[in-house]
């Protein structure tokens, strides 16, 4: 009788703590681990996602939203000023991008080669405008490519030229936003070929050197097919990266003069928060989305493997 009474005081005091502690198994803890994370990540990524996308087909209609249908996307491609920023878009993307990405291999080069002393510090100071602050960078430019007081226009005078209207010139205000651009990333691409180039092999260039290949033809037919997948990846995140530009046209230029530099982001970010037609922006993202998806696919098709 008492052994009977001293199992039943036992199961009493244990069986409350393990009942506790049947909800965190081996199967279901790591699930409670990530749990967090997917939280906040259907939060403020799945749900804005969905909500804008419904939103596209919608239009302010007094305090709240009706639904219209495809109307917005009509309106996307009958609308000048789209059409305006989509052009001015692709004229950077179709002139910079390649640019940019040609100097970035030619420094890598540079860097890679034992001719060069001082490799730290130069790759240093061709990666730091990378890692500055966008809104201070460019602030930087619109001080230096001032019409009337800045530094680029004063030696330029010294050379006995005009002006340029850097920042008031529909034609010019193309071209310092390019500058501005590639000054910033340009490095950031040069890091990333020269890890490549460290990881191919010295023999085929000792190969080139004694069949008598120059540094050129070496570049041309051992550097740049050894680094074609860094090439292809590089070339596909600048080309979504300038379909998105909207810091450096926001601060340089806003849009102008005369809507020269206006992007499809900047046109975006108009319609949003300054007039606040939130269903036509939100149809602006999704095509927008949609064009940097097909042309993404249309690089790695054409510069991809064909494997």
């Amino acid at each position: 009788m008492a052994e009977l009474q001293k199992e039943t005081a036992v199961k009493q005091v244990y069986e409350p703590k393990a009942y506790k502690k049947n909800w965190i198994t081996p199967k279901n803890f790591p699930y409670i681990l990530i749990a967090p994370t997917v939280i906040l990540f259907c939060l403020f990524t799945v749900y804005p996602v969905i909500s804008s996308f419904i939103m596209s087909f919608q239009k302010s209609d007094g305090a709240g939203m009706a639904f219209v249908g495809l109307e917005n996307y009509v309106r996307l491609f009958k609308d000048p000023l789209f059409l305006t920023a989509l052009k001015n878009t692709f004229f950077i993307l179709i002139i910079q991008v390649p640019i940019q990405l040609f100097l970035a291999l030619i420094l890598a080069a540079a860097l890679n080669s034992k001719l060069v002393k001082m490799k730290a510090f130069f790759r240093i100071s061709y990666f730091m405008p990378a890692i500055t602050a966008l809104v201070a960078y460019s602030i930087v430019f619109m001080i230096m490519l001032d019409e009337n007081y800045g530094i680029i226009n004063y030696f330029l005078s010294l050379l006995g030229m005009e002006k340029v209207g850097w920042l008031t010139s529909t034609t010019w205000s193309k071209v310092a936003l390019m500058i501005a651009i590639t000054w910033r990333w340009t490095g950031y691409n040069m890091v990333i070929y020269l890890a490549g180039l460290q990881n191919v092999s010295e023999s085929l260039y000792e190969a080139a050197s004694i069949d008598g290949a120059g540094r050129v033809r070496q570049f041309f037919y051992i550097t740049i097919p050894q680094l074609r997948p860094i090439i292809l990846f590089t070339f596909v995140l600048s080309t979504i990266g300038t379909l998105q530009l909207f810091d450096e046209p926001f601060i340089l230029t806003e849009g102008g003069p005369n809507n020269s530099t206006l992007t499809i982001s900047l046109y975006l970010y108009q319609n949003g928060f300054k007039y606040f037609d939130f269903g036509y922006a939100s149809a602006i993202a999704y095509v927008l989305v949609i064009m940097i998806a097909i042309l993404s696919w249309i690089q790695m098709k054409v510069a991809g493997d064909q494997d």
